[in-house]
């Protein structure tokens, strides 16, 4: 085969933004220096032991380790419509709006295969997660950009978007809590995106992979409060913040029956779903006791308090977010000139801290890094003061550190 063949799906993919930062990390740490990571959301505590314990006991039976079902095991679909009857007082039919994914950026690049004709337009938020824009992009749908740094933006460029698309959109995302923004909405929000949705004739896809790590009062809700929202919209949820199970690849798309038939299907030709014993385990942590849940997320809210207050105290202004695992920081204003990517490697470079460059997660995210809360309070507080003598101009001080 000729090296310089280029496939159709890999050409609609543009270069990796993390790539550089990415490289310039692994080189620095070949050479022995010490980066605080910052970049990559991945969560560091461990899985709480119930959880750990239910997989250990349920991998002992030889029965489990044949083909699992690939839009979930029953009582796994059952613990999730238990979860969401709890939690939100949505009711779910385990059978028809239930179904099982391998983590939701599988459930979510997976629904858009099953929705997407080649040309479909899609509104997609600016900055997102990039398996948002780049799922349809696969699929061989088009994406709308509509610039999202705020919710309020969004929302007023929905139907801007609209107007000038052609053809028309036939499907709508939002993400909050938002990766990269942190930022939440309340259920007024929801009742206006249903509200277009149902104006333009719009499905609807909502991200809430981040719905259990908050700092304020008020839980984020669930788009499936509103009324009629089932009619139009499915939700695409994770258990891998809440629980601490990233590496286990557990997600769910709940809602719309429709839309979750056709992942369904779909995902019957790609996958027999999730090892069974994860399965069970991932049942035994939506039905267990919650205050493992209650525990990270306050060990999330502590680590953001030491990073705002210790970067703050640095000369380095960050809006504390109020839900995610995730810092939204605008560049420090001496920087902004050289543009996210350029500044994230400076940082990598002189203060040894690693973060996420802002247009990674799309044109308007430029001018912001993404900082996660995945080192613990004292490795953010020497990431401080490295930061601290970049700001002031002492970078060979912050090499030596």
């Amino acid at each position: 085969m000729s090296s310089s063949r280029e496939f159709h799906s890999i050409r609609r993919l543009p270069p990796y933004v993390f790539e550089e930062v990415n490289r310039l990390k692994a080189r620095l740490r070949a050479e022995g220096a010490d980066v605080i990571d910052f970049g990559m959301g991945n969560p560091d505590m461990p899985t709480p032991k119930h959880i750990v314990d239910k997989l250990v006991e349920a991998a002992q039976n030889p029965a489990a380790h044949g083909y699992s079902t690939s839009k979930g095991i029953p009582g796994l679909r059952r613990a999730v419509a238990g979860y969401y009857d709890r939690r939100y007082d949505v009711k779910l039919n385990p059978d028809t709006e239930v179904v099982v994914t391998l983590g939701s950026k599988e459930g979510f690049a997976n629904l858009a295969q099953a929705i997407t004709a080649p040309g479909d337009v899609v509104i997609c938020p600016n900055p997102a997660y990039p398996i948002h824009t780049f799922g349809f992009l696969m699929a061989g749908g088009v994406v709308r950009h509509v610039p999202a740094l705020s919710p309020e933006d969004y929302l007023s460029g929905i139907s801007r978007a609209v107007r000038h698309s052609v053809p028309a959109p036939s499907v709508l995302i939002v993400s909050y809590p938002s990766n990269p923004t942190a930022q939440t909405v309340d259920l007024d929000f929801y009742r206006e995106v249903i509200r277009l949705a149902e104006k333009h004739d719009l499905l609807v896809l909502s991200d809430v992979a981040y719905s259990e790590i908050y700092f304020e009062n008020n839980p984020p809700p669930s788009i499936l409060q509103v009324e009629g929202a089932k009619k139009r919209a499915v939700e695409i949820n994770s258990m891998s913040k809440t629980y601490a199970m990233a590496g286990w690849r557990m997600g769910m798309v709940v809602g719309n029956p429709e839309l979750c038939a056709a992942l369904a299907r779909v995902k019957s030709y790609l996958d027999y779903g999730a090892f069974t014993p994860i399965q069970v385990a991932a049942s035994a942590a939506l039905n267990g006791p919650q205050d493992c849940v209650a525990e990270i997320r306050n060990t999330y809210k502590s680590r953001r308090d030491v990073l705002v207050e210790s970067l703050g105290r640095a000369g380095w202004t960050i809006p504390a977010p109020p839900a995610s695992m995730f810092a939204w920081a605008p560049m420090p204003e001496k920087f902004r000139d050289m543009g996210s990517i350029e500044f994230a490697k400076l940082l990598m470079e002189e203060a040894h801290v690693a973060v996420a460059p802002g247009v990674g997660f799309g044109e308007y995210g430029e001018g912001y890094v993404r900082i996660g809360l995945v080192e613990n309070e004292q490795r953010i507080r020497q990431a401080a003061r490295n930061i601290k003598k970049l700001l002031n101009g002492d970078a060979k001080g912050v090499k030596a550190a």
